[in-house]
């Protein structure tokens, strides 16, 4: 080999080790810089080594320890499908665009935490943009076919995983989504997928996240190790991966009405259910206790990140009867026919603001319950 061969190939290594190290040295530093700190202690969620909403009840109620959230999983959302990316065109501009997307989420996060919500789930590859769909050709997903991590959705979802930490909120990560994960080619892409998700998050120093392996597990997935009977190896796998002795906490949800298996109850860090479908909330409340009761269950929390169903100006609603369970209540908001561009969350282009009537009643009862002030509306 030539001098100058072997001195090229000597200066690309090296370039290399020092690029490698540079990252090594930002992601310490990031690491240490981080603000927020989520844990569970039995059934409570603290965040930096207190309680959430510490001291709180309502309407005797205890409200300590909860995470009130709500669904903005659209936060990262691009369609790379050029057939259909059309379809989320902005009222004013007549174009989509991921940026502004994530841009006005990042804007809205600090008045959401100002109502007092505490945790948001944000998914790598999104929710139905339309609300609701049984077919899905969009193309959203920060997963590739091999099971890589594209860097443009990442480099979105960073942004606001920072911001969460600078507000000290919560963030529920979903890696998997039934819609999209049929464009994941094969179970070893799936398991790449996971991995890389898990290092990354970890790799950045990120305390303030819950993992959510899947959306639904037991709702139309393509991939035998995300449905029901399997998907607890994805949970125990991340549970195994750690830097510097830490993990990350982790579990996946069911569809709306449907308490967690066995297999989950058993290795999850906390319970995930959706109250979708779920039209009389005597059901929630069944739900929490039907959860307490399936065999293997050890006191943990139990987090509803899911529920289109409101009525929050009667005094009993499935977010109030969660509560008075002691359970975590989230909000799907997702624009019905005819509604405008303010209303839901879910549908893209999302107006990340509290801008209807909706958003705006439940964020006063977010408020209420937890009891933090709210700026005049």
């Amino acid at each position: 080999m030539k001098a100058s061969v072997r001195l090229i190939l000597r200066t690309a290594v090296l370039a290399l080790v020092i690029f490698g190290l540079a990252q090594a040295v930002a992601n310490a530093d990031s690491a240490s810089a981080r603000q927020t700190t989520v844990s569970i202690v039995g059934d409570e969620f603290q965040i930096n080594g207190r309680p959430t909403y510490a001291g709180r009840f309502w309407h005797s109620h205890k409200i300590e320890g909860l995470l009130l959230n709500s669904r903005m999983v659209q936060g990262i959302f691009d369609d790379l499908n050029p057939a259909t990316v059309s379809r989320w065109a902005y009222p004013d501009t007549g174009k989509w665009d991921a940026e502004r997307n994530t841009r006005e989420f990042l804007a809205a996060m600090p008045e959401w935490r100002r109502h007092g919500l505490l945790a948001f789930t944000i998914n790598l590859q999104g929710g139905a943009p339309i609300g609701y769909a049984n077919e899905q050709p969009w193309l959203n997903s920060a997963i590739a076919p091999d099971g890589s991590l594209r860097p443009a959705y990442l480099n979105r979802l960073a942004r606001i995983l920072d911001q969460a930490d600078e507000l000290g909120m919560v963030a529920i990560v979903g890696y998997f989504y039934f819609g999209q994960d049929e464009r994941i080619r094969d179970e070893a892409a799936v398991l790449r997928a996971t991995d890389d998700a898990t290092h990354w998050l970890l790799d950045g120093g990120y305390r303030n996240v819950l993992v959510e392996i899947n959306n639904e597990c037991n709702i139309a997935y393509d991939h035998a190790i995300l449905q029901p009977e399997r998907v607890s190896e994805l949970i125990s796998r991340v549970q195994a991966m750690k830097r510097n002795g830490r993990r990350l906490l982790v579990s996946t949800s069911y569809g709306g009405g449907t308490v967690p298996q066995e297999n989950v109850v058993r290795a999850a860090d906390f319970l995930l259910m959706h109250g979708n479908g779920v039209t009389d909330p005597a059901r929630i409340a069944g739900m929490v206790r039907a959860a307490r009761a399936v065999p293997g269950y050890s006191s943990k929390p139990i987090l509803f990140n899911e529920d289109d169903h409101y009525d929050f100006d009667k005094p009993v609603n499935n977010f109030t009867t969660a509560v008075g369970e002691y359970a975590s209540w989230g909000f799907f908001d997702y624009r019905r026919p005819g509604e405008s561009f303010a209303e839901g969350y879910q549908n893209m282009p999302a107006d990340w603001a509290i801008s209807s009537d909706r958003k705006r009643a439940f964020f006063r009862l977010v408020s209420e319950v937890s009891g933090e002030a709210r700026p005049a509306e």
